[in-house]
């Protein structure tokens, strides 16, 4: 099987330019303005119930996005990826932080004030567009998410999960090599256990839906998870 070459600079510039093209309105984070800011692994951006007047724009690396609510344990909500916003409740009124955001590998990101980005979304532009389709689409991918939690089989979930982590769940490259995620944040995403996640990552290792070198190669070919043969609750 012909294997793809992902040298580090190579796939940053091909996810760069995937990211730009998702986003449309502008090439570059700095069109945004605001500040960069450097996080380390496993680094906090901020905790959950902190003041909130910004919002963050990935550049390079990932986050994690986690809440908790009173007597029920951590739950990951998002994983993101660069070219991903996140922070976007202050936008509608919120005034505290509704889950604690972790650097999950060295990252590079953008730090907008909220003043400022509802003076880009006023500018009514091509950037200005794109912002509002891409925060619109967030409100609907969520939706999407707590249906795909009822309709769904946890193999489906983990095929869906991953092709959004490399941006690949409507199209795109080949393959999209991505930081490996610990098995155990997947199932809590998923909503399975561990020793599940393991076996279905196995299985599409198998089939050729994915690849580990080096990080994680996400392949086109794992949208044939989506089917409805087969299903694993």
């Amino acid at each position: 099987m012909k294997r793809t070459n992902h040298g580090n600079h190579t796939d940053h510039k091909n996810h760069a330019n995937h990211t730009a093209s998702r986003l449309g309105g502008f090439t570059s984070g700095a069109d945004l303005g605001g500040k960069v800011s450097r996080y380390r692994d496993k680094q906090n951006i901020y905790t959950q119930g902190a003041p909130a007047g910004t919002l963050f724009y990935i550049e390079e690396g990932g986050v994690r996005l986690s809440s908790q609510s009173k007597e029920q344990p951590t739950a990951v909500t998002a994983i993101l990826g660069a070219g991903d916003f996140f922070g976007e409740p202050c936008l509608t009124g919120h005034p505290n932080r509704m889950s604690t955001a972790v650097a999950m590998t060295a990252s590079t990101i953008r730090t907008i004030s909220k003043g400022k980005m509802l003076q880009n979304l006023r500018k009514k532009n091509k950037t200005s567009n794109s912002l509002v389709a891409y925060l619109v689409t967030s409100v609907k991918n969520y939706r999407d998410k707590v249906a795909d939690l009822l309709t769904s089989s946890a193999e489906q979930r983990l095929a869906r999960v991953l092709l959004q982590l490399a941006h690949l769940e409507k199209g795109g490259p080949a393959s999209t090599e991505i930081p490996i995620v610990n098995h155990q944040v997947l199932a809590e995403m998923v909503g399975t256990t561990r020793p599940r996640v393991n076996l279905f990552m196995n299985h599409f290792r198998k089939q050729g839906f994915i690849n580990y070198d080096g990080g994680l190669e996400v392949r086109q070919s794992l949208r044939k998870a989506l089917r409805p043969a087969k299903n694993h609750r």
